[in-house]
């Protein structure tokens, strides 16, 4: 066999050409920098960070400090190139962008058994392989892709909607129930924040003249034959601010509609509502229906903690609107990120769906393992969910395929705790951040890691 190749150049397919190649294997790894730019890029580095220069959280009892000790617990070259770059971000693990691209690429480069090429690759090869192209993949790749998973199965834009804490929601406003009593808890699934017609109206109003993110040029194509500059949305998934566009009573008539519901405290239909679906197993997030939005997100904040109930919310997540290519992994990946349909495929980073940095190097790591055992005829693995690397591979595989979207690591989707202790926040994150650790020793030494 000739080299084992690994698609794309980023934080994930670096990190799976270093453990395949330190593995003893052959690898090319193809990258089409600088001959063929994203328009998000501007250098030729791998593992170029494009978004921000923070990989967030560096405490061990946060989400992203769990992940980052799992990763520096299983030699992730990153993590350790990250730590030279370092620079003072408090809590955070924040990197001097150059610095550390440029650590990774000449540690790449410089592996004896790593090839670098610098081309695009528009067809997805027969031999084994790992893609990891991330949300800019290229549209010769990405129809590729296409073919191979079917157009329903790939994603080229995305509007996320706002995630606030339950805790933050004040259930003396907010109330349970489903339009008709259609659910499967007897006092609904969702959580209905009520308006009056006075209330609607001053959301309204704010929500209109709301500042918006300004997407970049290399944003704006959302699909083929769409050209740069066209700001098409999706009618599936229009942004709250572009749909209130469209008169007074389009939200009211939309997401916001009140109709087959009752507020209990006045036993009579509110004006408009807002729903919020539970987001996570543990019951601990919930997102805004319908509320994809593109506004900025000190705008956010203003704006939908107008929304009666919400006037605390604590924002897990801030709704945004950017080109996103992933693939609908809960259909087309196992855990192991392996095709399928075809075991000799491999996916990795944020085309899987998997939110943020740290996200994308573990999968990378996860990838280059299971490549490596694949190619030399042993057995793929898959990381107990008890962990957050095992946890955020289950999510991307076992998500809702209809409304499957990108996940960062957090706590919420971890297994409850089971020992049946009352523990508050910090108390949970540190007790779920020990079981991480014991889990994942257990889990390495049982496969001579």
């Amino acid at each position: 066999m000739k080299d084992l190749a690994i698609i794309g150049g980023g934080l994930a397919g670096s990190e799976a050409a270093w453990q395949v190649a330190n593995r003893g294997l052959q690898v090319a790894l193809y990258e089409m920098r600088p001959k063929t730019q994203t328009g998000a890029h501007t250098s030729s580095y791998l593992a170029e960070l494009v978004c921000s220069n923070s990989l967030g959280s560096d405490l061990p009892d946060r989400a992203a400090g769990v992940l980052k000790n799992e990763l520096r617990r299983m030699d992730s070259l990153l993590l350790k190139c990250a730590k030279e770059a370092a620079v003072p971000a408090g809590g955070a693990l924040a990197v001097d962008r150059d610095v550390f691209a440029g650590r990774v690429t000449s540690l790449i480069e410089g592996h004896p058994n790593i090839r670098v090429i610098r081309e695009e690759v528009y067809e997805i090869p027969s031999d084994p392989v790992i893609i990891a192209t991330g949300p800019l993949t290229s549209p010769g790749l990405s129809k590729s892709l296409q073919d191979l998973s079917g157009q329903e199965h790939l994603y080229f834009f995305d509007a996320i909607a706002p995630i606030v804490s339950f805790e933050s929601i004040d259930m003396g406003i907010a109330f349970r129930g489903s339009r008709y009593q259609r659910g499967e808890k007897e006092d609904g699934d969702y959580l209905n924040c009520p308006m009056t017609r006075e209330e609607y109206n001053i959301f309204y109003k704010a929500l209109l003249s709301s500042e918006r993110i300004e997407l970049k040029e290399f944003e704006r194509g959302l699909n083929y034959g769409v050209k740069a500059g066209d700001h098409r949305h999706f009618e599936g998934c229009l942004p709250v601010e572009v749909l209130a566009g469209r008169g007074d009573q389009a939200l009211a008539y939309g997401p916001m509609r009140p109709v087959g519901l009752k507020d209990p405290r006045k036993d009579q239909r509110p004006y408009a509502l807002v729903q919020l679906r539970q987001d996570n197993l543990a019951g601990t997030y919930y997102n805004l229906v319908g509320f994809q939005t593109n506004l900025k997100f000190s705008e956010q904040r203003k704006v939908f903690r107008l929304i009666p109930g919400l006037e605390n919310a604590v924002f897990v997540r801030y709704g945004q609107m950017h080109r996103n290519t992933y693939i609908n992994s809960p259909v087309l990946l196992n855990p192991t990120l392996q095709f399928k349909e075809r075991d000799n495929l491999f996916f990795a980073g944020q085309i899987t769906g998997v939110e943020g940095y740290i996200g994308n190097i573990a999968t990378g790591l996860l990838a280059g393992w299971n490549f490596s055992r694949f190619t030399q005829n042993q057995q793929p693995v898959v990381f107990p969910a008890t962990t957050m690397i095992g946890a955020l591979c289950y999510y991307i595989t076992h998500a809702r395929p209809e409304d499957f979207q990108p996940m960062k690591a957090n706590f919420g989707i971890l297994p409850p705790l089971e020992d049946g202790t009352r523990r508050n926040r910090r108390e949970r994150a540190k007790a779920y951040a020990s079981r991480s650790e014991v889990e994942l020793d257990k889990f390495l030494k049982r496969e001579a890691f």
